[in-house]
This record gives structure tokens, sequence and C-alpha cells, in this order.
């Protein structure tokens, strides 16, 4: 209950406030200019980054190597993009941290790490074994 009245109820209110307290600084139309042009920048250079992502994918299953950064590097491309597709400013500014290579690498790397911990401590119970046939039930048959 918590995540999804942040998600749905906090998140939108975060961004009134921020596209009221910038409107108030730097105008009504400047505002909504400021909002279109980010959308503009930022699907552009999703696109960028989308092609150089697959390039590089390609690239990986040529050397036989499994793209698993390049598939989550998408998957984040694509979030940004649609980040920075819904109008206000704090999600611009987690869509353009999607964007780039550096903070990409960064929160690709921890969410890896934490959900290698959560599987590793899942699979704790897992026992060895080995089947051995018996020679003279298999005579029988």
């Amino acid at each position: 209950m918590n995540s999804f009245f942040l998600l749905f109820i906090g998140l939108p209110a975060l961004e009134i406030f921020l596209m009221i307290k910038i409107g108030g600084k730097i105008g009504a139309l400047s505002t909504v200019s400021l909002i279109f042009l980010t959308a503009i920048i930022g699907v552009y250079f999703a696109k960028l980054e989308g092609i150089k992502t697959m390039r590089s994918g390609v690239m990986n299953l040529y050397q036989n190597k499994i793209p698993v950064y390049e598939m989550f590097s998408g998957a984040s491309i694509a979030i940004a993009a649609l980040l920075l597709i819904v109008p206000g400013f704090f999600s611009d500014t987690i869509g353009f941290l999607l964007l780039i290579p550096f903070t990409r690498k960064i929160l690709i790397s921890f969410f890896v790490k934490k959900n290698k911990l959560s599987t590793s401590q899942e699979n704790t119970n897992t026992l060895d074994g080995e089947i051995i046939e018996d020679k003279d039930k298999k005579d029988e048959l």
C-alpha cells in the first residue's frame, strides 16, 4: 500500500509542486516550453543510446557472449524514454540519469548485486544427489 501511495499520489504531487515552483521563477510559458524541450531532447538521446546499445548487443552475440548488460541497458533506456515523455521535472531528471551510460551502469550493477543476494539466500535448501542403477533390476527387465 505504501509503494502504491507513493507512486500514484506522491509522484504526481511532487511533479505539480516542482512545476508551480519553477513556473513561479521563470514564468508559465517558459515552463511549458522547457517541458516540451526536455521531452524532445530526451527522446532524441534515448534513440541514440538505444541504437548504441543494440550495436553493442549484436557485437556480443557475434562473439558468442550473452548480452546481459545490453538487455538491462535497453530496458532502462526504454524506461528513461517513458519518463522523459511524461511531463514533469523530477521524472525528467530520473530519465536523463538513466540515459547517461555511467549512471546507468551504476544503477544496473546495484540492482544486479541486490538480486544476486536475494536469490543466493533463497537457494540454501538444495540437496545434491546421484542416481545409482541397480544391475539386478536392469537384468530382470
